[in-house]
């Protein structure tokens, strides 16, 4: 019996967390981005940062779009990624 409530509090607490992740879809206005070569650079440094789902860079407007767990990343890791691979981003819109 002891196992059992063991366990079914565990599952518990494993799916109660599960239900908090939401993800998150966010806007960033990018810099630096002067060659059709850049946007690559901006998305894979972007998919780099753990929790990142899906990666939308567009040269001509010179934004990336990302979405996310919101449990795992956030808009300053991804302003930080791209900064650090010579992009720097701001955040320009949030859903």
């Amino acid at each position: 019996m002891q196992y059992f409530i063991s366990t079914t509090f565990a599952v518990g607490l494993i799916g109660s967390s599960v239900a908090l992740a939401a993800e998150r879809t966010v806007t960033l206005t990018v810099q630096n981005m002067f060659c059709a070569a850049c946007p690559h650079t901006v998305k894979s440094s972007l998919q780099s940062v753990p929790g990142v789902k899906a990666v939308s860079v567009s040269y001509e407007a010179k934004t990336a779009v990302v979405t996310f767990d919101d449990t795992k990343a956030n808009a300053e890791a991804l302003k930080t990624a791209t900064t650090n691979a010579g992009y720097p981003s701001r955040v320009a819109g949030a859903k």
